[in-house]
């Protein structure tokens, strides 16, 4: 990757929820560009009509009304196009299932939301500078949640 900035979508459908990553995001020492999208049918349609470059990393929420996380998600790890985009499952549930259906269906990482804001900058920054490294195959389960 170059210095280029890292390309963003943040897909949450809590306003509140987005104001704050972007805050803590623009607190990093990492140059981003942030798109944010309120619902799965926005970001479905926000990568459809996408021109080069796509994103670098999305962070998806999967409690979103009209088309949730995981649909998302098998969406996109559908369609090839896709295939560099990193995913990572940004969500307040904390269930085993959620996890390990994310998991399978092809997220990079999974981030429980922090309640702390330090926690959720270390968090971020955390899941930016190695995102890529969990692009290909094989996947390991042991470094797939992110615990801060």
């Amino acid at each position: 990757m170059t210095n280029d900035p890292i390309l963003i979508i943040l897909a949450d459908d809590d306003e509140s929820d987005r104001l704050i990553f972007k805050e803590a995001v623009s607190e990093l020492k990492i140059q981003t560009t942030i798109q944010t999208v309120n619902d799965g049918v926005e970001l479905m349609d926000f990568l459809e009509k996408a021109t080069l470059p796509y994103p670098h990393i999305l962070f998806l929420d999967l409690n979103m009304p009209r088309k949730n996380g995981l649909a998302c998600l098998k969406e996109i790890r559908a369609n090839v196009a896709f295939n560099e985009i990193s995913i990572a499952i940004y969500s307040t549930s904390a269930s085993e299932k959620d996890i390990e259906e994310t998991f399978l269906n092809g997220a990079n990482v999974y981030i429980n939301k922090p309640n702390d804001f330090n926690k959720l900058k270390t968090c971020l920054e955390k899941a930016l500078m190695t995102s890529f490294q969990y692009l290909n195959p094989p996947f390991n389960r042991s470094n797939f949640l992110m615990r801060i």
